[in-house]
């Protein structure tokens, strides 16, 4: 019979990172991945170069959770972003601060972090099984004991005449993420674990994830990349919340970070049947008095000249007509012809460009993964489960889910540090949670 003190499930950042603290700690851990091989899905973040954190405040930091970043509050406390960046550079992994206090490796390479995890886990004395996934919790009486698997094909599924094999432990992490990029792994399968020990799952949704909207407005805009424009969510002709940052048009909708920072919003809101508008202010370093200024300065110096000539000062060429359509302004006309009604409309438009969004992009196709465990249910000083004895969580698979700006990763690791930092004694082992 395989024993172990520790087992963890799931190969991401959280997983690795639990593994690796208990096995520093003395613990006999081994870690179980899904995939071929761990970090999968490590490796895709940040476009390929992994926004490891944020260098924020604490207390800045954490109002990026929203009303979950208390839960937070004590694994920041135990390891922030100072502690990462530390580690990640003992390791041999410089780091490198990029603009609103993002941090990437210096190389801008994710494979680079993955690498030193793996290296760190191996040495530590994790053992690692992969291609494996965790069918079922043993539980005895009210505690944790060991975790049954079966094995994993990628593709094709479970084999359904699969052979079973149990592993035993005092303890089990479940770090398996979230549902989004289910092709690295992340299918929910510790919401399935968690819930089949009587946690409460919060209901799971993309979150930082693309947005679908009406009309064709969008799509005739693909590829558009928009910076430094302010987007507020409007539900019943009142502003919600609002973002500053890059916008990107797509075929079906609307992206690009200052999006994907307002959809976890704009999500929940879809789901209780609200309609939600988003407004775009294409020139928010001007209000309405000052942008009317900048205008009358445009006509009068280039009055002789086509106004759809003018609006090349003022827009990129690809939305140059669709803001004529929507204005109905006449691109032909000379702009000392318009009149000041005219340019009330353009400078509306300007500053309330408005889309009404439809729906959202599926998991494949977002970031992060709303909802999990209910943190009512998880002690925040220990990870450690206040229903079963033995069992802790770590990372996505628990409810918390920030904006992009990695705040998400460093959530992983910490929670990961914390839940694993707790086996280096046979006490804390038995510890109650």
């Amino acid at each position: 019979m395989s024993r172990y003190d520790v087992i963890v499930i799931g190969g991401g950042a959280s997983g690795l990172m639990a593994s690796g603290q208990a096995a520093c700690l003395g613990a006999r851990t081994l870690l179980i991945e899904k995939m071929k091989h761990p970090g999968r899905k490590l490796a895709i973040t940040g476009k390929g170069r992994c926004n490891l954190t944020n260098i924020k405040p604490l207390d800045e930091f954490i109002q990026h959770f929203g009303t979950q970043g208390r839960f937070l509050r004590h694994a920041f406390s135990r390891f922030f972003s100072e502690e990462l960046l530390a580690f990640f550079e003992e390791r041999g992994v410089p780091t490198i601060v990029e603009r609103g206090g993002r941090v990437f490796p210096k190389s801008g390479n994710a494979l680079d972090i993955v690498d030193s995890l793996l290296n760190w886990t191996k040495k530590s004395g994790v053992e690692t099984i992969e291609e494996r996934r965790v069918t079922r919790l043993i539980v005895e009486g009210e505690k944790v004991a060991g975790v049954e698997v079966s094995p994993f094909l990628y593709r094709g599924g479970k084999s359904p005449a699969a052979k079973r094999d149990s592993y035993y432990a005092d303890a089990v992490i479940i770090a398996t993420g979230g549902a989004s990029y289910p092709d690295t792994g992340s299918t929910g399968d510790g919401y399935r674990l968690a819930e089949s020990v009587g946690h409460t799952i919060v209901p799971i949704r993309p979150a930082l994830v693309p947005l679908e909207t009406a009309g064709d407005a969008a799509g005739r805009l693909e590829d558009l990349n928009l910076k430094n424009v302010g987007v507020r969510i409007v539900v019943r002709g009142k502003k919600v919340a609002d973002a500053f940052g890059e916008l990107l048009f797509t075929s079906f909708g609307l992206s690009g970070p200052v999006i994907l920072s307002l959809s976890h919003r704009v999500v929940d809101l879809l789901r209780i049947g609200e309609r939600v508008d988003l407004s775009i202010d294409l020139k928010p370093a001007l209000d309405h008095r000052k942008l009317d200024a900048r205008l009358l300065r445009d006509l009068d110096r280039r009055g002789k000249e086509p106004f759809r000539t003018l609006l090349g000062g003022l827009l990129p060429r690809k939305l140059i007509p669709l803001c004529l359509e929507l204005t109905g302004i006449d691109g032909e006309i000379p702009g000392n012809q318009i009149t000041a009604e005219k340019r009330k409309r353009l400078r509306e438009w300007l500053k309330n460009f408005t889309f009404e969004v439809t729906g959202y992009r599926p998991f494949n196709e977002a970031i992060v993964t709303a909802g999990g465990v209910d943190t009512r249910e998880i002690n925040p000083r220990t990870m450690a489960s206040r229903l079963v004895k033995g069992l802790y969580f770590a990372g996505e698979v628990i409810d918390i889910a920030a904006d992009t700006g990695g705040y998400n990763l460093q959530a992983a690791f910490s929670t990961g540090w914390l839940a694993g930092r707790q086996f280096g004694s046979t006490s804390a082992l038995n510890s109650e949670p």
